[in-house]
């Protein structure tokens, strides 16, 4: 199979029931969005068009398909939390993305508590072993290939304040496969990093020419390049 995008028309020239696009984009992190509207009603949704992309200033991103209301939240007052979903977790995380309406706080309706954020108003979901506080930096509205469809909103906030579970903390580096947070996949699909899927690699190394590289064997050797 072997398909264009080229043009909004051809969208569907896979032939499958279902667009294969976001199965062959994966795994993708979840940001587990937490924001409280001006009126005061938490908010909280997944979200696994998420990543980072700066860590100097620290900065993540994550797409509304629409106007959510994390998005609405978000611009009235301008910050919101991001806790990790786990494994552990995914039943709450699944919950909390139901539809409901802008009222409704899905921390209440997961059966969640939420503990108090550092610097930023919405809190952060106790039971996840670690959370991003972020400042809004700016929203971008993306092109749609499709009128007929919804668009997208990136939603761009630099993290200002880091919590992390201390039992995750071990010999000064955390251990991410312990937390087994969880990835979507295509459809319905989600995954799980655990700490015997984890694979450390050492960095390759180019010689002084930058002509070739060599990467060193063995378990990572603490050098961070």
């Amino acid at each position: 199979m072997h398909y264009s995008l080229e043009n909004p028309d051809e969208h569907r020239n896979h032939g499958m029931e279902h667009n294969p696009f976001k199965a062959l984009v994966a795994p993708r992190p979840i940001g587990w969005i937490s924001s409280v509207s001006k009126a005061g009603v938490l908010n909280l949704a997944p979200y696994s068009f998420f990543n980072a992309v700066s860590d100097s200033p620290p900065m993540v991103m994550f797409s509304s398909v629409g106007r959510k209301d994390s998005l609405s939240n978000i611009e009235e007052t301008g910050e919101f939390t991001c806790s990790m979903a786990t494994e552990l977790l995914v039943d709450s995380m699944n919950l909390s993305s139901a539809p409901v309406a802008a009222n409704v706080d899905e921390h209440q309706l997961a059966k969640l508590e939420t503990t108090p954020s550092l610097v930023v108003k919405p809190p952060r979901v106790a039971a996840s072993p670690s959370a991003l506080e972020c400042k809004l930096w700016k929203t971008l509205e993306m092109p749609r290939a499709d009128p007929a469809r919804l668009g997208n909103v990136v939603v761009f906030g630099q993290v200002v304040a880091i919590y992390i579970n201390d039992t995750f903390v071990e010999n000064g580096i955390v251990n991410t496969g312990a937390m087994r947070p969880l990835a979507r996949m295509g459809y319905m699909d989600y995954s799980a990093v655990r700490p015997e899927t984890v694979i450390t690699l050492n960095r390759p190394v180019a010689t002084k020419d930058k002509q070739s590289a060599s990467v060193k064997p063995g378990p990572w050797d603490g050098t961070y390049r």
